[in-house]
C-alpha cells in the first residue's frame, strides 16, 4: 500500500508564499505522476497542478499559473508544491495524489492514491 503525506500548510497574508511538501511511503511500482488538488469550503476539489515522473512535464490550472510551482524529488520520494503571490481565493484544503496513469491527470478519478490533505489559509 502507498501512502501520501502533505505538510507545509498555515495561514498566510496575502502576498505571501508557503511550500506543501508531500511525502510518499510504501510500496509503489514503477514511475507514478504527483498531483495537486484544493477544495474550498462547500466546493468541489479542484485540479491545481501535476507533474511526472521525470519533471519533464508539468501543468497547471489557470488560477495558478504563473504564482504555483510543482516539483519532485524521487530520491526522497517527497513532491513540492511552492506557493507564491498568495490569494485569499487559494484558501482551502491540499491535497497530493499519485497516479501510475499518463493522461487525465487534473481529473481527481486519474489517480490511485490520496494524502490526508493540509489546510491553507489565505487572509487579506
Amino acid at each position: 500500500q502507498v501512502q501520501l503525506a502533505e505538510s507545509g500548510g498555515g495561514l498566510v497574508q496575502a502576498g505571501g508564499s508557503l511550500r506543501l511538501s508531500c511525502a510518499v511511503s510504501g510500496r509503489t511500482y514503477g514511475s507514478y505522476a504527483m498531483g495537486w488538488f484544493r477544495q474550498a469550503a462547500g466546493k468541489e476539489r479542484e485540479f491545481v497542478g501535476a507533474i511526472s515522473w521525470g519533471s519533464v512535464n508539468k501543468i497547471y490550472a489557470d488560477p495558478v499559473k504563473g504564482r504555483f510551482g510543482i516539483s519532485r524529488d524521487n530520491s526522497k520520494n517527497t513532491v513540492y508544491l511552492q506557493m507564491n503571490s498568495l490569494k485569499p481565493e487559494d484558501t482551502g484544503v491540499y491535497y497530493c495524489a499519485a497516479t501510475y496513469t499518463l493522461t487525465g491527470w487534473v481529473v481527481p478519478r486519474s489517480y490511485d492514491y490520496w494524502g490526508q490533505g493540509t489546510q491553507v489559509t489565505v487572509f487579506s
